[in-house]
């Protein structure tokens, strides 16, 4: 492993909003500010964010609304308003980028910085951080945490430790003092599988995965696992940025450039096909218009499912050339449904995603396979595109989804 005396300086910023969607949400309401307050949840939903008021009771984001109201029987839950979210975060965004143009956007409400060459400007990485702590104060009335590090996992990990409403250091020559004795399932995208995973092969710190040769942790875990867990034990993986990112389902201000999609929390736990099947034409719908919108295409089609016991699997097909065309998005989305099918449980939710976006003028004119007829679906969808932007989104609806 490269000695830490001849890593690079800490030079990344994790910039992470502390409880954004609540905090955005209660910032005009001073009688909320020390009141459990929950974004989503509601009767089938789970909870997008919690203020710290409400996560003292435990209440963590991804918790069911019910299992959230049982911690905290006078928990106050609004709905998530993303007229509002979007702009705020796209202006914080914008902020980021008055600092240092290289810019990684990870979701809605948080992004790496690369500020290599903003300190002769600004001053050190520290200086940094406080100013734009400092302006998205003032500017928007909610408070974010930093974590500054040479590689990006390990200021994911320093701005987690930081918060809320702090800065943290970690650099390359006191990573193993500061990191190595936390559980393993600190390190950054460790979900709570594969840190009992770990925990049952005797691997409980960070520490302990460092001290293992990585040939024994790949023999253990796999290869890709085991050299991936290595390279975080000793703060080792990715220092280079790519500008832009790509956030899930639609809410990541840099979403265009890689992916967009919707998602649904069903009324109630269902095995019908046929209910799923107009869930997945709704959103494929929905996310095709939104294509059409920002001029992109896509070749890959994923869909999300969600279990009624909360565990989640994706899954993805590749199509012969990229689309925007609904019925294209929906038949591949409908396949990938009839994939999961027996169903193993009820499903919760669903979601429809197109992946490997594309501005649409790189696209071409779409040639037909001999004998294929065009049934005219890009037309189709251009005209309720111009229906619906005039006269609102309820104006022309598919047969199958009325009633």
């Amino acid at each position: 492993m490269t000695p830490a005396s001849s890593r690079p300086a800490p030079h990344l910023l994790h910039v992470d909003m502390d409880a954004f969607y609540a905090s955005v949400a209660i910032r005009d309401l001073p009688e909320l500010h020390d009141v459990p307050v929950v974004v989503g949840g509601g009767h089938r939903g789970v909870v997008l964010s919690a203020n710290y008021p409400a996560r003292g009771y435990g209440i963590r984001s991804g918790m069911s609304g019910g299992e959230a109201r049982r911690l905290c029987p006078r928990l106050v839950e609004v709905p998530p308003d993303f007229d509002v979210l979007r702009p705020v975060s796209r202006a914080i965004m914008e902020t980021f980028r008055q600092f240092t143009p290289v810019v990684e956007v990870m979701s809605l409400d948080e992004a790496f910085l690369d500020v290599r060459g903003a300190t002769r400007l600004f001053g050190p990485p520290t200086v940094i951080a406080e100013r734009i702590r400092s302006r998205v104060r003032a500017e928007h009335g909610i408070t974010c945490s930093v974590g500054i590090a040479a590689a990006i996992s390990v200021a994911k990990l320093a701005s987690r430790r930081a918060k809320p409403d702090g800065v943290l250091v970690i650099a390359p020559a006191d990573f193993a003092a500061i990191v190595h004795p936390l559980d393993v399932g600190e390190l950054y995208g460790v979900g709570e599988a594969t840190r009992q995973r770990l925990h049952r092969l005797g691997l409980l710190t960070v520490g302990d995965v460092a001290r293992l040769p990585v040939s024994e942790l790949r023999r253990m875990l796999g290869g890709h696992l085991g050299g991936h867990l290595h390279a975080l034990a000793w703060g080792a993986d990715r220092s280079e940025l790519t500008p832009g990112g790509a956030g899930t389902f639609g809410f990541g201000e840099g979403t265009p450039e890689g992916s967009m999609g919707a998602q649904h929390t069903l009324h109630a736990d269902t095995r019908d096909r046929a209910v799923l099947a107009r869930e997945v034409l709704r959103l494929s719908a929905r996310v095709s218009a939104r294509l059409r919108s920002a001029d992109k295409v896509g070749r890959t089609v994923a869909i999300t499912v969600r279990w009624s016991d909360f565990r989640t699997i994706s899954r993805s097909r590749t199509l012969p050339e990229p689309t925007d065309v609904t019925h294209d998005v929906y038949q591949a989305a409908l396949l990938l449904l009839d994939e999961v099918f027996p169903l193993r449980l009820a499903v919760r939710l669903v979601g429809v995603r197109v992946e490997g976006l594309r501005p649409r003028r790189e696209l071409g004119s779409r040639q037909l396979v001999i004998g294929e007829q065009d049934p005219g679906w890009p037309d189709a969808d251009r005209a309720v595109d111009r229906a619906t932007d005039r006269f609102g989104s309820s104006a022309v609806r598919r047969g199958s989804l009325l009633g």
